[in-house]
């Protein structure tokens, strides 16, 4: 009996530290962006080649997002252009709610909240709750769509005031190797 008491006594306080350790990882929802992508874009500016990186940054607290998209002269975009844009995901634990910072190449700092999460957890929204250098009015929406294992959809929407949100561009992109 005893040794059932001692063993109880050794065992029970490293089952309950093992179960605090598990505590749910707020970042589950996020798991599958992490990595390197690469692919194509289409849009509003013609049709791009894509780079995209998801990391974990700052002990796991945040992730940072960077973009480079490049757009060669065309049709739609004589000049071509190089679109860069570096974002960092935070969770607020007042608002009890995921945010997305992101800053473009072209000065705009944009603001998203994550609106919902797909029941099958294969779709994140992320709509815009503020802007700098952006005229007033203007919202924007982000998806981000896993369309399996290795492929990942992203879209970009973007309204002016007074009007509905349009596509304005929408990378495919496939994790690289």
């Amino acid at each position: 009996m005893r040794k059932k008491l001692l063993f109880l006594a050794v065992l029970l306080p490293a089952l309950v530290l093992g179960q605090a350790d598990k505590k749910r990882d707020i970042w589950e929802p996020f798991h599958f962006l992490v990595g390197e992508w690469e692919g194509q874009g289409e849009g509003k500016s013609g049709i791009s080649t894509v780079e995209k990186t998801f990391q974990f940054i700052m002990n796991r607290e945040y992730i940072q997002s960077t973009t480079r998209a490049v757009f060669k002269p065309q049709e739609k975009n004589p000049k071509g252009e190089i679109h860069e844009d570096l974002g960092f995901f935070s969770y607020d634990h007042f608002r009890k709610k995921f945010v997305f910072r992101q800053f473009h190449i072209e000065g705009f700092i944009n603001q998203y909240v994550l609106e919902s999460i797909s029941a099958d957890g294969k779709m994140l929204v992320f709509d815009s709750e503020g802007f700098e250098n952006a005229p007033p009015g203007w919202k924007t929406r982000i998806i981000y769509r896993i369309l399996d294992e290795d492929t990942l959809e992203e879209s970009f929407d973007i309204a002016t005031p007074g009007k509905d949100l349009q596509c304005y561009i929408l990378n495919t992109l496939k994790r690289k190797e």
